[in-house]
């Protein structure tokens, strides 16, 4: 089989001459996917300690363990900071990479407690859950939002590249997909989670509750005399205080506001503002209920046998 081998390598190397926009041969050396991701699960460590160590911790060692984490992430954070900066700046202002880093780091202590509030909004709205504990350890949208919340602090630091290395991170760990870049308020809760979407120019009140498969995005991009998609700009949904939004509902724009105190049904589609204390939803469907045994002659046969 080596033998064989020669010629596919030499093709694959032909494609490094031919095929451009996804190489990064003699470019600037990007972030490290691999040491983002343990920097993002020590810092879980860090915002919820215990509940991410294989070993317990006494409380006598807490300072210890906690200084030395602390100590690691930002040397570690700092070179890859260093490496993202030189995206735009050949040569890394390291005093930049330092503030930006120590900017983090001072952003913990705040961010513990907006977390709280996070875990006593899925406390509440739960029937299930049965103490933070659980909530803390299990629920996949507490590690979404933690990690959203830090990339957050980043994004706006106008770090590259290392606020969406985490935030897709947990995307892949959680199935919730919140850009770095969105504002979101106190007391957030994601039920479930799975297919959640929310975009990068969305502002969250606070007190908001999303289920699963909830999509907060963009309509149609705007393109330039060129075709080009262009950038920037406010494209996804604001969304008030106290709104519960249900299971794959879509909102889409910009330009659309949710009214605080307002329910949006599952399966809802809007791309217009609705006002405060508003009900949305769809007009109920006829739904038929038959008995399988005795069931009238006029009937058609159901088509219960399909394929995905």
């Amino acid at each position: 089989m080596k033998d064989r081998l020669p010629p596919l390598i030499s093709s694959i190397l032909e494609s490094y001459n031919q095929i451009g926009g996804i190489n990064n041969i003699d470019g600037t050396n990007l972030p490290s996917k691999r040491a983002i991701t343990q920097i993002c699960e020590d810092l879980l460590q860090i915002l919820f300690p215990g509940f991410h160590d294989e070993e317990p911790i006494a409380t006598g060692m807490v300072p210890q363990i906690t200084s030395g984490r602390i100590l690691s992430i930002a040397d570690r954070l700092r070179v890859e900071t260093c490496k993202s900066l030189r995206l735009n700046e050949p040569e890394c202002p390291s005093r930049r990479a330092d503030q930006m880093v120590l900017h983090l780091i001072g952003e913990l202590q705040p961010l513990r407690e907006l977390l709280r509030t996070d875990v006593e909004a899925a406390y509440e709205g739960d029937p299930a859950s049965t103490c933070y504990n659980e909530i803390i350890v299990s629920y996949p949208c507490v590690e979404a939002i933690a990690i959203q919340r830090l990339a957050h602090i980043l994004y706006r630091e106008r770090l590259p590249l290392i606020p969406r290395i985490m935030t897709e991170w947990a995307h892949g760990r959680t199935g919730i997909d919140i850009h770095p870049g969105a504002q979101i308020g106190s007391h957030f809760f994601i039920d479930h989670g799975t297919g959640v979407v929310i975009g990068e120019t969305c502002r969250i009140g606070s007190h908001v509750k999303l289920y699963h498969g909830v999509t907060l995005g963009a309509r149609s991009f705007q393109k330039d005399e060129e075709g080009k998609i262009k950038k920037g700009g406010k494209r996804h949904p604001d969304v008030g205080d106290w709104v519960t939004i249900y299971p794959n509902a879509t909102i889409l724009g910009g330009e659309t506001v949710i009214g605080s105190r307002s329910t949006i049904g599952a399966n809802v589609f809007l791309m217009e503002s609705v006002p405060p204390d508003s009900l949305v939803r769809n007009e109920r469907v006829f739904t038929s209920i038959v008995s399988k045994k005795n069931r009238p002659s006029d009937l058609p046969e159901p088509l219960l046998n399909y394929e995905i």
